[in-house]
């Protein structure tokens, strides 16, 4: 059986031949027009799939990032005493220092995460991650991979910190 059915198949195989013959010599002759073009639309692909590929990892950089900064905070929850009685009253002060100081750090982290989860959903919704939010050019890779939070280039953020500077006096 299994011949018979070769055998039809190879049969079948020349009537389609003839069939899609004119349309491959059409698209040969198409091909041959514009082949520049096809080039240069490769190479728009290969810098944005390799400017894609660097945002993939600094997501699963941020992901592994998020996981440690929770995991950080709970241990501090479940560490930090509920009752602050010392029977000397420096012991106790410097207790209560270090606990404000620890609950502190966890909110500037909190603050971290909320930024972390924002980047990782621009990422995922190919928003405008890797957009400067006030001039509109691309950030720069070294720059995303140094602050992966970032939302403006260098040189605006360098102006906003400057204009922050002078407006502290």
């Amino acid at each position: 059986m299994a011949k018979k059915t070769t055998a039809k198949k190879q049969s079948s195989k020349p009537v389609k031949k003839t069939e899609t013959a004119p349309k491959a010599e059409t698209k040969k002759a198409v091909n041959t027009a514009a082949p520049k073009q096809k080039q240069s639309k490769a190479k728009k692909t290969d810098k944005l799939s390799r400017r894609e590929k660097i945002f993939q990892t600094i997501k699963q950089d941020l992901i592994a990032q998020k996981e440690s900064l929770l995991r950080e905070a709970e241990e501090t929850l479940s560490a930090l005493p509920s009752d602050l009685n010392f029977p000397d009253m420096g012991d106790q002060a410097t207790a209560e220092t270090d606990r404000n100081f620890m609950l502190r750090l966890r909110d500037r982290e909190r603050m971290l995460l909320k930024k972390i989860e924002e980047t990782i959903l621009r990422i995922d919704n190919n928003e405008d991650y890797g957009v400067c939010g006030e001039c509109g050019n691309e950030i720069g890779i070294k720059r995303l991979e140094a602050r992966p939070v970032a939302t403006y280039c260098i040189d605006c953020k360098t102006r906003q910190e400057e204009e922050e500077k002078i407006a502290e006096g």
